[in-house]
């Protein structure tokens, strides 16, 4: 079985120090999705100069959404001579890379 104060007691003896953190909610973002934890366990772990954060928990997967501004609908209307509903949908295409979605708008 683990022993909790075993643990902190090599970890003290080792110039390692851990503090708990007592969060909310912890999202991790990548280009495509989140990782949303609610409630999570989380420590940061400070060793040799450098912090490291632990993390655990319940989480739940979500598609991230991307947010188009108007000044880029814009841009790509105007670089590809398209409409609005054209653009936004490259835009989305894309995922918000305005030269890509150009691209694909005028062939290029």
């Amino acid at each position: 079985m683990f022993d909790q104060k075993k643990m902190r007691k090599l970890m003290k003896q080792a110039g390692v120090k851990m503090t708990e953190v007592e969060a909310e909610e912890v999202i991790i973002r990548t280009p495509d999705e989140e990782y949303v934890f609610e409630y999570p366990e989380v420590a940061i772990i400070s060793a040799a100069g450098q912090k490291m954060f632990q993390l655990s928990g319940n989480y739940i997967t979500r598609r991230r959404q991307i947010e188009i501004s108007e000044e880029d609908i814009k841009l790509v209307m105007n670089q590809a001579n398209c409409t609005k509903e054209e653009a936004k949908r490259a835009l989305k295409g894309s995922r918000g890379d305005i030269a890509a979605a150009i691209m694909q708008l005028t062939g290029g």
